[in-house]
């Protein structure tokens, strides 16, 4: 299981702290890998903060029209849309990619920005972090969210706490917060029940229990997002934060004629994404978005907007983490924020049509 432990202001890089200095056998993290298989996330934010609770209703930035929800039923207010790191920053894309990409969303609206200690082994931290010090933007108008598991490669280099158990991972991002580290923490990847233990936990020993749970969401992965944490957020206020919204490239059409040598698909270390591609279930998708698009090419807009707006129509999901490699893609999947009003429900139900995909919950089934 992965917990972050969110940038300061003075060190954009991870902090050191308990977590990753405690000695563990590899018994103990391959049981906690088994068991978990998870990550959890936690973020540092001072000027989105509002002392009461606001509604998941948006308010709308006046100059970029970009769109702010709370985090769950958190006072922190971030945009529908942040930019996430993931392959990006520190590999596919150069310093000067990933600062105009920056630049691009900060002047947008954006004001989640999503990382973890992992990806390109610590490089994308800290090209986040040098680019918000080169450009002198104010510590309280941003949100960072980080991850920590895989720091490193020795055993002690891993980890969470002095036991890899949920009890410790809240004491954990309670002594986090407490210390002024981080204002909130979140899971991601968790199951719905290791949710609910963790906030169980947190009320039995006066614990601070996580506010959101960052989960992968997208056209053709549904069930979670739209079944299991609606019930989280009701019952014990956590949201959600959602990623891969176009399926790591494959919802914007680039794989129909198959794999192109730029893609990520095309990297040794994606194998798993082409197999993926070229399955029949692969190839089942690639004519659902021949589909979509006609409803895309209807609105005037890209299938990848669609896509985007179809995610921010789910009023559960408090933001939507955008994955680019280069400016123009940026500026594409930031205008379907546009799209968003076109979503209605008779639209919805037409897309539900074509994909045949739409979970149900128990209660459906009932009804």
């Amino acid at each position: 299981m992965q917990v972050s432990i969110a940038c300061t202001d003075h060190n954009l890089k991870r902090g050191n702290g308990d977590h990753s200095k405690s000695a563990t056998s590899p018994n103990v993290v391959n049981q906690a890998r088994a068991k978990f298989r998870t990550v959890a996330i936690i973020a540092r934010s001072f000027g989105s903060f509002t002392p009461r609770h606001i509604s998941l209703k948006e308010s709308t930035g006046k100059h970029t029209g970009m769109k702010y929800r709370n985090l769950g039923k958190s006072g922190l207010r971030v945009s529908c849309l942040g930019l996430g790191t993931w392959v990006t920053f520190g590999g596919q894309i150069t310093d000067e990619v990933a600062e105009q990409l920056m630049t691009i969303a900060y002047e947008s609206g954006v004001n989640l920005f999503d990382t973890a200690e992992v990806y390109a082994g610590g490089r994308a931290e800290v090209i986040l972090g040098n680019i918000i010090k080169k450009k002198c933007w104010r510590r309280s108008s941003l949100v960072i969210t980080t991850k920590l598991y895989w720091g490193g490669k020795a055993e002690t280099e891993r980890g969470l706490s002095r036991k890899h158990i949920i009890e410790e991972i809240v004491r954990a991002m309670t002594y986090v917060i407490n210390q002024g580290m981080a204002m909130y923490w979140g899971t991601s990847r968790w199951t719905a029940m290791e949710i609910m233990e963790a906030y169980s936990v947190a009320r039995q020993f006066n614990l601070i229990p996580p506010v959101c749970e960052q989960a992968e969401y997208h056209l053709f992965q549904r069930e979670k997002v739209e079944i299991q944490l609606p019930e989280l957020y009701h019952k014990i206020g956590v949201g959600a934060m959602t990623w891969s919204p176009l399926a790591c490239g494959i919802i914007t059409g680039k794989y129909e004629n198959g794999i192109p040598e730029s893609s990520r698909a095309s990297m040794k270390s994606y194998q798993w994404l082409k197999e993926k591609i070229v399955s029949e279930d692969g190839r089942k998708q690639q004519a659902k978005l021949k589909e979509l698009n006609h409803i895309a090419e209807k609105f005037g807009c890209t299938l990848p907007q669609l896509a985007v707006a179809w995610c921010l129509r789910n009023e559960g999901v408090s933001s939507v983490l955008l994955g680019t490699s280069n400016p123009e893609q940026l500026t594409e999947n930031l205008g379907a924020i546009q799209v968003l009003p076109k979503m209605t429900s008779h639209v919805v139900s037409e897309i539900d049509h074509i994909l045949g995909n739409r979970p149900y919950s128990k209660k459906d089934y009932r009804s």
